[in-house]
C-alpha cells in the first residue's frame, strides 16, 4: 500500500523555516513551502500519482488532501482518513481494516521514508522547460530520505514529480492533475454502504 508512504513521507514533514547559507538555499526554500502549502494548506488539493520504486512496486492513484484528512483510490486499493479514523479498503480480499489516522502500521515502506523538511540543505536550479528543479540534500548523520528532487512548474508552482532515494534505492512519483482548494470535507467520509459485504478488521489501538 504505497500510498501511505505518499500521504505519510509529505504530511510528516515539518516546515518550520530555519536560515540557509546562501541566497540559493533560502530562495529554494521558500519555493519548497510554497508548493507544500498548495498542497497540504487549509484549502485541500487533489493530484493523481504514478509511482515506482525501483525493483519494487510500481502503482498509481488519485489523492485527496485537507488538513489531516485524506483519501486515495488505487487499482486494488483505497483509503478515506477523516482525519480520526482511517479506512483501508483491500478490494481483492475484500476486507475494510480499520485503523488510527495517524497508525505507523498501515504501510512497510514507512519506517524507509522518516522525513523532516530542516534535516536537509536546499538548492534550486532551472529545468528549463523541465520545470525549476528543487533538491534537497541530507545533513549528516540523517536517517531515511537521503536525497530528494522535486520538480515544480514555473507558473503556477504545482508540483510535476519528486524523485527521492532512501539506502540503495530511488522512488519516483510522477504528478498530474494537480488542483489545490475548494475540497469538500464530504470526500473523506467513509462509504460505508458500498463496502457492507466486506469483511471488517479493527486494528485501533495497536
Amino acid at each position: 500500500m504505497i500510498s501511505a508512504f505518499l500521504v505519510w513521507i509529505l504530511t510528516a514533514a515539518t516546515l518550520d523555516c530555519q536560515a540557509q547559507d546562501t541566497p540559493n538555499s533560502r530562495q529554494a526554500r521558500r519555493m519548497f513551502d510554497r508548493t507544500y502549502q498548495m498542497v497540504f494548506g487549509p484549502q485541500g488539493s487533489t493530484l493523481h500519482y504514478d509511482v515506482n520504486i525501483i525493483g519494487i512496486l510500481k502503482t498509481n492513484g488519485t489523492i485527496w488532501y485537507k488538513g489531516k484528512k485524506s483519501k486515495f483510490i488505487e487499482p486494488r486499493h483505497c483509503s478515506w482518513n477523516d482525519g480520526v479514523k482511517d479506512y483501508w479498503v483491500d478490494l481483492k480480499k475484500k476486507t475494510v481494516t480499520l485503523y488510527d489516522a495517524d497508525s505507523p502500521n498501515k504501510d512497510k515502506y514507512m519506517s524507509k521514508f522518516t522525513f523532516n523538511a530542516n534535516d536537509y540543505n536546499y538548492y534550486v536550479t532551472d529545468g528549463k522547460k523541465e520545470g525549476y528543479i528543487i533538491t534537497l540534500e541530507a545533513k549528516k548523520g540523517v536517517k531515511g530520505i537521503k536525497h530528494l528532487k522535486a520538480v515544480i512548474d514555473k507558473t503556477t508552482r504545482a508540483p510535476i514529480s519528486l524523485k527521492i532515494k532512501v539506502l540503495w534505492f530511488w522512488t519516483t512519483v510522477k504528478i498530474s492533475n494537480f488542483h489545490s482548494g475548494n475540497i469538500s470535507d464530504d470526500i473523506f467520509k467513509f462509504p460505508a454502504e458500498k463496502y457492507k459485504d466486506f469483511t471488517m478488521i479493527d486494528e485501533r489501538g495497536k
